[in-house]
């Protein structure tokens, strides 16, 4: 091939995709690395009392089962992000989407709890790794915004079908098969995202890059406050805890986040500019999609064991209980476009936020009577958290700079994953000081029944209350936001 004939190619090959079709191989990548992360936890949670049997974990155990995953990986998106910013979002994404694989094959192995927890915690470290990079590699697939539009609308359209069939086909999967299977199923769809995004997204070019140096002392300390601050409840309610340590772990939370809070307003090159998130639209998007986070994983971790450690449904009964949140998962993709149109961009993200604290309310009070009213809140959270998982992001998006939308992405991942963690945190730390004995054995006495409910309504109320502060703060600040844009627009 001739000289001439060479940068014709090489020009043609980096040419963008006219349309979604050409771009079907990095869309099957992307939309890959999507799927596991709405997958995993949803995938989990179904066999939280199976795995409580089979490894005889305890309710702390089985609430980092599916905690640690979401701590690990909220805590270190931030700081991936900024790697992936300097050495090539394409690279850092094909590292975890391997190390993702090789720890879910290890599930296979597990044969305890505190292992099962250190496999997922490796999922978590994976994760991070590959989420943040996703929307800015979707975004540079095209150069128009209409196909970027719909790129974006593909992958999180099969993401959300993955969580919304997480825990119905979990719970069929168990009826057959071991949970290990739950997790295994990671390995294949990390090797198809692997192979799409290898083959469909061109490697990063050096002036797309920044060399900035990272801030890893911001860093370090952001995951200090957030694990700390998460572990602290944990611990608090073990029966063999020491009166000092609940205190010294909240002592280095607060010390850590206030640390963190110093360093990134005094450093060159803060990991996080604290400026951004005080921004009206970031602050009430950030707040409405925690709430949304919180609420969605309380109720998720509640409803699981009540279905099948009160009422004894086997995991197949409970996958069906799960349906009416699957089906308005997937059939409310069309409220959108009407919603926003009628109410506008950030009146429907605090609409959709307050949905999913109704449907938190609903089943905090009513949800014993009977499952009828477990199937109310379920509807109404899955249709306010279709809604938001949309129009919060878009809104934080919306009052970024163009140049920082990439740590933009990162802090909605990062505030969503914070919140699951949190909500599952306080549920099973609730319950655990509650209930008397292992929620795992069978056989309940009248008494541990009647803990279980009431850790159950204390735990939901606790749940229902926090999220709706936050919703609460977040329609202060839009509206705040709103008054601003609207003394800075020019007179007549």
């Amino acid at each position: 091939m001739t000289e001439p004939s060479r940068t014709h190619a090489a020009a043609h090959a980096d040419a963008p995709p006219a349309g979604l079709r050409e771009a079907w191989i990095a869309l099957t990548g992307l939309s890959a690395v999507f799927l596991v992360e709405m997958l995993d936890n949803s995938i989990l949670n179904v066999a939280l009392p199976t795995i409580g049997r089979d490894l005889h974990a305890s309710t702390t155990a089985l609430q980092w089962a599916t905690g640690a995953y979401a701590v690990v990986f909220g805590g270190l998106m931030l700081a991936f992000g900024a790697l992936a910013d300097r050495v090539g979002r394409r690279r850092i994404m094909l590292i975890g989407l391997v190390l993702l694989g090789l720890a879910s094959l290890g599930t296979a192995f597990v044969a305890t709890a505190g292992q099962l927890i250190a496999v997922r915690a490796a999922m978590g470290v994976a994760a991070a790794m590959t989420t943040p990079g996703s929307l800015a590699l979707a975004f540079r697939l095209f150069d128009d915004d209409t196909l970027r539009v719909r790129a974006t609308t593909v992958i999180s359209t099969v993401g959300l079908v993955g969580l919304a069939i997480g825990p119905t086909v979990g719970g069929f999967v168990l009826a057959v098969a071991p949970w290990q299977v739950l997790l295994l199923v990671n390995v294949p769809i990390a090797a198809l995202a692997f192979l799409g995004i290898r083959r469909g997204i061109r490697a990063d070019r050096p002036e797309e890059l920044h060399r900035d140096p990272i801030d890893w002392p911001g860093a370090l300390l952001g995951t200090v406050a957030i694990t700390a601050a998460l572990v602290a409840p944990t611990i608090g309610i073990e029966p063999d805890a020491t009166g000092w340590l609940p205190w010294a772990t909240v002592a280095l939370a607060v010390a850590a986040a206030a640390g963190f809070v110093a360093r990134e307003r005094r450093a060159r090159h803060p990991l996080l500019d604290l400026r951004l998130i005080a921004r009206p639209l970031v602050a009430s998007g950030l707040a409405f999609k925690s709430a949304a986070g919180l609420a969605t994983a309380g109720l998720s971790f509640l409803v699981t064991l009540q279905l099948q450690l009160d009422w004894g449904w086997t995991p197949a009964q409970a996958a069906l209980g799960m349906l009416p949140q699957v089906i308005v998962l997937l059939a409310g993709g069309a409220l959108i476009r009407p919603l926003m149109a009628r109410v506008g961009l950030e009146r429907a993200a605090w609409l959709s936020a307050a949905a999913v604290v109704c449907g938190l309310a609903v089943y905090s009070v009513l949800g014993r009577f009977g499952y009828a009213w477990v199937a109310v809140a379920l509807m109404l959270v899955a249709a306010g958290m279709r809604v938001v998982g949309v129009v919060a992001g878009t809104n934080v998006m919306r009052g970024l700079p163009a140049s920082r939308t990439t740590i933009g992405a990162a802090m909605v991942d990062t505030a969503s994953e914070v919140a699951t963690a949190v909500g599952i945190a306080i549920s099973g730390s609730i319950l655990a000081a509650l209930f008397s004995g292992s929620l795992t054995e069978t056989g309940w006495s009248a008494a541990q029944t009647a803990q279980f409910r009431t850790g159950v309504t204390v735990a939901g109320l606790a749940l229902t209350a926090l999220a709706g502060a936050l919703v609460a703060w977040g329609v202060a600040r839009a509206r705040r936001g709103a008054r601003e844009r609207a003394a800075a627009q020019p007179a007549g």
